[in-house]
């Protein structure tokens, strides 16, 4: 189905081409853009309220700033897709997120206009303060803006380049995005603060009157700019408290105006254009604006798949057999399950409620489960304040966000040795979010760690047993859980609790020529590649090693003193992760064998569907049985000339 993009839109093929717009079709811009991108994602799929949010803010800033000269950075990249469309990549975007096609966020190899590469959140300010001292010190007279909203204001790496923005003398612009949205609703002091700016009926009166009053006053010898300031400042201080936080770091506050104001925008951008320093302008947006269902439920409508734009169906799969769960859905009920019969039990995550399920006990125990923000690095160190007063605490924490707070890991929780369940949704290749979400280094940043117990499981019933086991008085270390992204294989998963013995893995089929060591999710690979090799006479073993840290080296003693042709498979780097665990064993334990690992390469993965990404990294099904044959060699020569 060809998706044709409006007249004007069909005109601008770069910023330049936006900028010979007349102002007065920026709203039927605006218009087209919005509609092109619901049309490309209700087919195609993607991320899709944040980017209806800022249809108006693309607009003007690529229509009043020099891009690329001007450096323009996206927090979140996912708001970024009329950025995209704006800067030549209209035509292509029906490829967004799919294999080999556009990336779903920013990306400097991908354009001139992606600045700097985004995905995680809140570092739009650091980076856009970084281009923006680097300008001055290069005596270039370009501007730096970096845009930050859908809750990235929460983290604290936001302040701290904040802090360092009111003092760089730098010229950058933040403009903060204000949606009272990250994918769940927005959390935190600052939120309430926001709202008070945005929503204080006196406050804005008396703005737009000053602001009104001082484009009248005739600057000059007797009324100068700097006198103005003080005026506006001095007022707005008696007013309210709203320009204090931004404007006690010294980083001049304006706003807030409305986000979806074409003309408004335009005008505001071309005022600050013009003044030195650092700034902050605070706009308030919708998101999922113009399109109605999404502005009623912008956490449903945040990356909804494939939809019918008319009537706002969403498409579901239709199977005729019942279908396994997801992985998070199996956490988010079994934590529930497991905190009403164990009191102690306590649930954190970092702006992920729905994205991890554990919003499931947050409805039902709003006292015992909290979203903190996007603050990773808080969420550990909470967990482990709750953890030091005997509470069990479960932190949900994506893999790939996980990397945010290693020093936690390490100083607050690894060091004290408290037990806190980590469970790493989204661990393994996640799809098409792509490289920045791949959660490929958790076993080998964490395998480094003292104290720490490391495991994953197979399938539901594995990751059930995992968090019970975890949640026991006599677990004493922190504990990992790592587990994939989307369906596990279990339709009938919810079973009765068993507790694991920690470090202990089980042998799944016997064998005689090889043996398959796998670690988590891809044992159904594993599992699949056996049924395969059999057929052609070759007739390995599996064994599921459910631990990485305490590995177990009985279960190893058993298979190196068997065999001499060993696989390793898992869903994480091969450098310095499960299969380099075995490789040390082996080393320490004077075997010899040849061994093959299997798991994410050392290289960038990029984008695509699960099957797609299993495929190209090779840890697949397929890939597990070519990597037996090849070990095998001799034999399936004998095989194939008999």
């Amino acid at each position: 189905m060809e998706i044709i993009p409006g007249p004007l839109l069909k005109s601008i093929n770069s910023p330049s081409d936006l900028k010979k717009i007349n102002r007065a079709q920026l709203y039927q811009v605006c218009d087209e853009l919005r509609q092109y991108i619901i049309d490309v994602v209700s087919v195609h799929g993607g991320h899709f309220a944040a980017s209806l949010g800022v249809v108006e803010l693309s607009v003007a800033l690529h229509y009043i700033y020099n891009t690329p000269y001007d450096q323009l950075v996206w927090d979140v990249g996912h708001q970024a897709y009329g950025h995209k469309i704006l800067t030549g990549r209209r035509d292509s975007f029906v490829t967004n997120r799919k294999y080999k096609g556009l990336s779903g966020f920013p990306k400097r190899s991908e354009s001139e206009y992606d600045t700097f590469g985004v995905g995680h959140s809140s570092t739009s300010i650091s980076a856009a303060l970084g281009m923006a001292m680097a300008a001055k010190y290069k005596g270039e007279n370009r501007k730096s803006i970096a845009v930050i909203g859908d809750g990235s204001m929460t983290a604290g790496m936001a302040f701290e380049a904040l802090n360092h923005a009111g003092v760089a003398d730098s010229d950058v612009l933040i403009i903060l995005n204000d949606n009272c949205m990250s994918i769940d609703q927005n959390v935190g002091a600052l939120k309430e603060y926001l709202t008070d700016i945005s929503t204080s009926h006196t406050y804005n009166k008396v703005r737009d009157e000053i602001w009104n009053v001082l484009g009248k006053l005739p600057a000059g010898k007797n009324f100068s700019r700097e006198m103005a300031s003080k005026m506006e400042l001095s007022l707005k201080g008696m007013i309210s408290k709203s320009s204090n936080l931004f404007e006690s770091l010294k980083i001049r506050y304006f706003g807030p105006i409305d986000g979806h104001n074409i003309t408004k925008l335009v005008d505001t951008l071309q005022d600050l254009k013009n003044i030195p320093g650092p700034k902050l302008l605070h706009i308030v947006t919708v998101k999922g604006k113009g399109y109605a269902l999404a502005e009623k439920d912008q956490t449903k409508w945040h990356a909804p798949g494939l939809f019918d734009k008319v009537t706002g169906e969403i498409y579901k799969k239709k199977f005729d057999l019942p279908q396994p769960p997801k992985y998070q859905d199996v956490f988010g009920h079994t934590v529930l399950e497991l905190a009403e019969q164990n009191e102690k039990i306590m649930g954190v995550t970092p702006a992920m409620p729905s994205g991890s399920s554990l919003k499931i006990m947050m409805d039902k125990m709003p006292h015992r489960a909290f979203d903190v923000g996007i603050c990773e690095q808080h969420a550990v160190t909470l967990s482990a304040g709750l953890a030091t007063q005997g509470l069990k605490v479960f932190c949900n924490i994506y893999s790939s966000f996980m990397q945010r707070a290693f020093d936690q890991v390490v100083h607050d929780v690894a060091i004290q040795k408290l037990p806190i369940v980590f469970c790493l949704d989204r661990a393994g290749v996640v799809g098409d979010d792509g490289p920045t979400h791949h959660g490929c280094y958790d076993i080998a940043y964490f395998r480094c760690i003292p104290n720490m117990i490391i495991s994953a499981p197979m399938n539901e019933k594995e990751l059930r047993n995992l968090m019970y086991t975890a949640q026991l008085p006599s677990i004493k270390n922190p504990f990992v859980i790592r587990y994939p992204r989307g369906e596990g294989v279990m339709p009938e998963w919810k079973t009765n609790f068993e507790e694991i013995e920690i470090g202990k893995g089980r042998k799944i089929k016997d064998g005689d020529d090889v043996a398959i060591l796998s670690f988590g999710h891809p044992g159904n690979f594993a599992t699949t590649a056996i049924r395969e090799l059999r057929t052609e006479g070759i007739n390995p073993a599996h064994y599921d090693l459910r631990f990485v840290k305490p590995i177990d080296e009985d279960l190893l003693h058993e298979v190196f003193n068997k065999y001499n042709k060993i696989v390793t498979v898992e869903d994480g780097t091969v450098v310095g992760g499960f299969g380099s665990s075995v490789l040390e064993f082996m080393a320490n334990n004077n075997y010899h064998a040849e061994v093959k690992i299997l798991g994410i390469p050392d290289r960038i993965v990029e984008h695509g569907t699960l099957k797609e990404l299993h495929r190209e990294c090779e840890y697949d099904a397929q890939g597990i049985a070519d990597a037996v044959r090849v070990l095998m060699k001799e034999k399936v020569t004998v095989n194939s000339i008999v």
